[in-house]
């Protein structure tokens, strides 16, 4: 895969030198990635590993275009297939609550950590992302451990 050369860096670092995003801010950000997650799952991609520091600005400046990338842990289908995927895969923080407990699961993965990512944004911090999984009961396999 080739992808054009990214110079604004991560949307992590951004969110640690600002802070929490205005809601003007974190909505242009997250259409942006909205967008592109709809044309993958066009395309019968799966990223399974969306997390701000696979948002990369497309240039410094303050009106750049966010890029998806590493799509290392991305699973394909074939277009119109509606095949499960089993794999548990992604980074904790962000992954889904099917995921984590071994159910099998489809694209909808990438929007469970959109709305983690989203949090993240407006909040400004990771910790109380952590805990919506509490707040939801999701029992966590004895194997995860966020420590």
């Amino acid at each position: 895969m080739v992808m054009e050369l990214a110079t604004g860096g991560e949307l992590f670092d951004r969110i640690i030198a600002r802070g929490s995003f205005t809601e003007r801010d974190a909505t242009r950000v997250l259409q942006m990635v909205l967008d592109g997650v709809k044309y993958l799952h066009t395309l019968g991609i799966t990223h399974r590993d969306l997390k701000p520091e696979n948002l990369l600005y497309y240039h410094p400046g303050a009106d750049s275009k966010i890029m998806i990338t590493d799509f290392g842990l991305a699973s394909t289908r074939k277009k119109g297939d509606e095949c499960l995927m089993k794999t548990t895969c992604g980074t904790p923080e962000y992954i889904a609550p099917e995921i984590l407990v071994r159910k099998p699961y489809t694209n909808a993965v990438d929007m469970w950590a959109l709305g983690v990512i989203s949090y993240i944004l407006l909040s400004g911090t990771i910790a109380t992302a952590l805990s919506l999984c509490a707040v939801l009961k999701i029992v966590y396999p004895v194997w995860c451990s966020w420590s």
